[in-house]
């Protein structure tokens, strides 16, 4: 053939040997344009559930290796799947992974224009996507600090929606950070020994001269099991059971669940029955207008009584009279019966001439150890297999 096909610098030259035809503009590339294999992610959404090792240091490792990747995407979807592992990595309450996480998303992209895009949510998905990161914080009691609110201004702007909802978080939790009266330490114990001296203070603290003590139940004689009681009881209280009298029972009742952060605790509460009100005789009714006195020109009429009524304290409710309060580590019939021991011996002689009854208004049910549990399925089983089948 005469003509020829040369490339150079982008042109491609079709020329004759004697006279050059025509010439084109075209491209020339060494790869293939069309047929390029799909991009393999190093970290997928789906990595999470593939790790041996849980923790803080392999949940950085991989937010790390995703940041690393030259052209990564799936921002969104990738946070979104690493907010619901947070609790399974136990970094629900690490500040720094929460800063780890909104660094995933390129700094600079997302911010609006104008005042139409700001108020508009320009990129809503990424927007509602920290939101709910911040709203993770929020739920876990992690305080953001002044470099969390630079990474959101830089991604989305002085008057972006996460921006705003980082002032608000600034604004409230602060000020409840440490409202409560009844400071926990945070985490929250995980002993439950610990838990139920947090929860007897926090319950006994309504008397300022309430004593919280603490009972070995290898210490009684007569106790069966081997465990400690935490008991809380006032010199009111103590002055109740002395005045009480011998006819009228007490009642033992409980599991009651307290909380303390994510952790619980079991207590039993010492209960009688409220002492009877004093009525006054001479009480006006309210509804009778046959004698009508205006109040600014009329002297009030004095209110006379021949009876004394005695001030009741703060144990005294409506319901009942709190006498003491405790939680056992079994929580058993037995512990609470070497409990009652304990307060006899404790200043409080007149409970071996008291009745005592246990009562089931527990809204747990029949609070029983495991072990008991353990063996009543025992003795069912062997009940049924020495039952001939016919």
């Amino acid at each position: 053939m005469n003509n020829v096909l040369r490339t150079c610098r982008g042109f491609v030259l079709f020329y004759n040997r004697q006279s050059i035809k025509s010439v084109q503009r075209g491209f020339h590339s060494t790869e293939p344009c069309l047929d390029k294999p799909p991009k393999v992610d190093v970290v997928s959404v789906d990595s999470f559930n593939n790790v041996k090792e849980k923790n803080k240091k392999t949940f950085l490792d991989m937010l790390k290796v995703y940041r690393m990747e030259k052209y990564r995407s799936g921002h969104v979807e990738f946070i979104n799947k690493a907010i619901k592992h947070l609790d399974e990595f136990g970094v629900n309450e690490d500040l720094e992974t929460y800063k780890k996480l909104i660094q995933v998303l390129p700094a600079g992209k997302f911010v609006p224009q104008n005042y139409i895009q700001s108020e508009f949510m320009h990129y809503p998905k990424h927007q509602q996507c920290i939101i709910d990161l911040l709203q993770k914080m929020e739920d876990n009691g992690v305080i953001p600090d002044w470099e969390v609110e630079d990474m959101l201004v830089k991604r989305f702007g002085p008057r972006g929606f996460p921006v705003r909802r980082y002032w608000r978080m600034m604004y409230w939790m602060p000020k409840f950070n440490n409202l409560s009266p009844w400071p926990i330490p945070k985490p929250a114990p995980n002993d439950p020994y610990e838990l139920a001296l947090l929860a007897i203070k926090r319950i006994s603290s309504i008397d300022i001269e309430s004593e919280v003590k603490v009972y070995k139940t290898k210490e009684l004689e007569e106790s069966i099991e081997d465990t400690w009681i935490v008991s809380g009881q006032s010199p009111d209280q103590k002055k109740i059971v002395a005045n009480h009298p011998d006819n009228i029972p007490i009642y033992i009742e409980g599991g009651f669940r307290i909380w303390l952060r994510k952790q619980s605790i079991i207590y039993f509460i010492l209960r009688t029955e409220p002492s009877p009100a004093i009525k006054n005789e001479e009480e006006e009714d309210e509804d009778d207008i046959s004698n009508f006195r205006v109040p600014f020109f009329d002297k009030p009429i004095p209110k006379k009584s021949d009876k004394i009524a005695k001030k009741k304290t703060v144990h005294e409710q409506e319901d009942g009279t709190i006498i003491a309060v405790a939680a056992t580590g079994t929580s058993s019939k037995n512990s609470l019966l070497s409990w009652i021991r304990f307060l006899e011996k404790d200043g409080n002689p007149r409970l071996t001439h008291i009745p005592i009854l246990f009562t089931s208004k527990s809204p747990l049910g029949n609070v029983e150890p495991l072990s008991e549990l353990d063996e009543s399925k025992k003795e069912v089983e062997q009940s049924k297999q020495k039952v001939p089948i016919e």
